[in-house]
């Protein structure tokens, strides 16, 4: 039977102490309640005695999030705890926190105590919580690097004076998962006599085993794991929270074990730490990078458009994205091509789709990634004729700094012809505002670009427009000795395009409707 694992997020405590990933009042407040929502069972809110903002936080915190237990850290001593207390006074299940360093290497350099005097402090700062709270949690900071025998002697301590979960910080990341599994293990065993006590680690990432640390200490006897969103803290950061929950949640025949984590929330929550902190996550970072349910090779995405479960252990969905996404690229195959077209809506017959792949591998080996403009784009250029709505009958355009730009435009459509005049921003601007006011389409110019393709005065200008209609982008190019007309023609190439693809779309909506 499996066995519950207990969530104590530290996000907003050790997290926040990251470099560059402070947070105000009302974006901890923010934080705190998607913590809720994933359905964390401990929010450590922050060190009330380190600011006055630290302290407004973790109020705020404990009287406004009512679901999990709020925590608050402080130091072994009377003044930080009772600096906590006051702070989570309005918890509906208010935690105590305390902590102190435990190894020789922290006594002699950072504490300068004695191994009694720390003993001491320990235990008094434990009855002092516990007359205040009677959830009291003790760290034994830098516990890995601590004498044993010592280790347990203050354990054992703490929890006769009501400590109500001890915590075997791994504060460097110094330890390997048989190291700390050991410890962790010899310590359940020269303390059982306190069967009622909770087992917690908190491991730091410094040699990137921060998470298999932890789920070591599990399979020894934790049933509290110490972690964050991102894994963001100190250093190299802490155990990453949704690897943890979703590795529980992936492999629970060899790890019986399980969270009361809403998974589906996971990238949200992710994703609120970036905005609110800057501090982005690595494309490939397990669970919520943005690769981690992305697929370039082809091989892999023929055995994805199969079956999902050839390439993936967990759904997309269950982290919280829609889906997942066939990246294409250079590495990616025809099947893939076909299944984003037909995404798009065109259906390929074999030899336009394989005319449409040797575009598409040449463009791919210019560009990192295709986005849907490039594959409409070689539809539109490469593969199908478009045929052209309107056709540039007579151009003229006229600016200077000392005048208000201006132009006039003649376009054709069958045997219709239509003239308008605009002002703009200079002549190609108000060429393109008279062509909108033909077609009655109004595009978003978003790159605009002039190269020679030949030598001399009367070089020919190519100009390649890249354009915005309705959501949708689309490129246009021209050619001419006059780069006023290239211009005029480049972006009727675009607007075109626009034109046929929405008359396309309205052809086969009823199509779509009755299928």
């Amino acid at each position: 039977m499996s066995e519950k694992i207990y969530i104590f997020d530290t996000t907003l405590r050790d997290g926040e102490q990251s470099p560059g990933c402070s947070m105000n009042l009302q974006e901890k407040l923010k934080m705190a309640r998607q913590l809720e929502r994933l359905n964390v069972d401990i929010i450590e809110a922050g060190f009330p005695i380190a600011s006055q903002g630290d302290f407004e936080a973790v109020q705020a915190i404990a009287g406004e999030v009512r679901e999990p237990t709020i925590a608050g850290l402080c130091r072994a001593n009377r003044m930080d705890i009772e600096r906590a207390w006051e702070a989570l006074r309005e918890a509906y299940r208010p935690r105590i926190h305390t902590f102190i360093a435990t190894s020789d290497i922290h006594l002699k350099h950072k504490l300068r105590r004695s191994r009694s005097e720390v003993l001491e402090a320990s235990v008094e700062a434990v009855k002092i919580a516990r007359d205040l709270c009677e959830d009291v949690e003790f760290s034994a900071e830098d516990a890995t690097r601590s004498d044993i025998d010592y280790l347990v002697e203050v354990f054992d301590a703490v929890l006769e004076a009501g400590a109500t979960t001890v915590n075997i910080p791994d504060t460097v990341g110094y330890s390997v998962p048989g190291e700390y599994g050991a410890l962790i293990q010899m310590l359940r065993s020269r303390l059982s006599h306190h069967e009622h006590a909770i087992f917690s680690t908190h491991c730091h990432n410094d040699l990137g085993l921060a998470v298999a640390n932890t789920l070591t200490a599990l399979e020894r006897g934790c049933r509290q794991v110490e972690c964050t969103i991102n894994g963001i803290g100190e250093r190299a950061g802490n155990a990453s929270l949704e690897e943890i929950v979703m590795m529980l949640r992936t492999r629970g025949s060899i790890l019986p074990f399980y969270t009361d984590i809403v998974s589906e929330e996971l990238y949200a929550a992710s994703r609120m730490v970036v905005n609110l902190t800057g501090s982005f996550v690595q494309a490939n970072k397990a669970i919520v990078g943005k690769n981690a349910f992305a697929h370039e090779a082809g091989i892999h995405q023929d055995g994805m458009l199969k079956n999902a479960q050839t390439y993936e252990i967990m759904t997309p969905q269950s982290v919280g994205l829609k889906s997942s996404s066939l990246v294409l690229g250079k590495h990616s195959g025809r099947h893939a091509l076909l299944r984003k077209y037909q995404d798009l809506g065109y259906e390929l017959s074999p030899n336009e789709l394989h005319r449409a792949y040797f575009f598409f591998t040449k463009l791919a080996d210019q560009k990192k990634e295709i986005f849907d403009e490039d594959l409409i784009t070689i539809i539109q250029d490469g593969i199908k004729t478009i045929p052209d709505t309107y056709k540039l009958k007579y151009v003229h355009a006229q600016g200077g700094n000392q005048q208000l730009a201006s132009a006039v435009v003649q376009l054709q459509q069958g045997d219709d012809e239509f003239v308008a005049t605009a002002h703009g921003d200079g002549p190609i601007d108000a060429i393109y505002k008279a062509i909108d006011r033909i077609t009655g389409i109004t595009g978003r110019l978003l790159d605009y670009n002039v190269s020679a393709v030949s030598r001399g005065k009367d070089a020919l200008g190519e100009v390649f427009v890249r354009t915005r209609f309705g959501g949708i982008g689309y490129t246009g190019k021209a050619a001419s000795v006059d780069v006023i007309d290239a211009s005029a023609r480049a972006y009727l190439n675009a607007v075109n395009k626009a034109l046929y693809e929405a008359g396309r779309l309205e052809r086969e909506a009823p199509r779509t409707a009755s299928a």
